[in-house]
């Protein structure tokens, strides 16, 4: 247990931080399984539009450092690599 006040919130601020963080990397790995749920079905437009949000996500949390910045390009290419890949 933390002993100082300065260790007590920084403390209470880790666990805050993580709760935050945790609900946006919910938020990321959802639009990615949309993402590929669309391509499953072959649905071509229904996958190009939850792409199209889960780039905005993934962009979004790599700049808030929820994820790194190269496994969100990652994610981003593959998924449109995918998308593409579609008749």
């Amino acid at each position: 247990m933390a002993n100082s006040k300065q260790a007590i919130k920084r403390a209470r601020q880790n666990t805050e931080k993580y709760k935050l963080r945790h609900a946006q990397r919910s938020v990321v790995r959802t639009a990615v399984k949309t993402v590929r749920a669309n391509i499953e079905s072959q649905n071509k437009e229904k996958a190009i539009e939850s792409l199209q949000k889960a780039n905005k996500v993934l962009d979004s949390a790599a700049s808030k450092k929820v994820i790194h910045k190269n496994a969100a390009a990652r994610t981003k290419s593959r998924l449109s690599k995918a998308v593409k890949e579609l008749n």
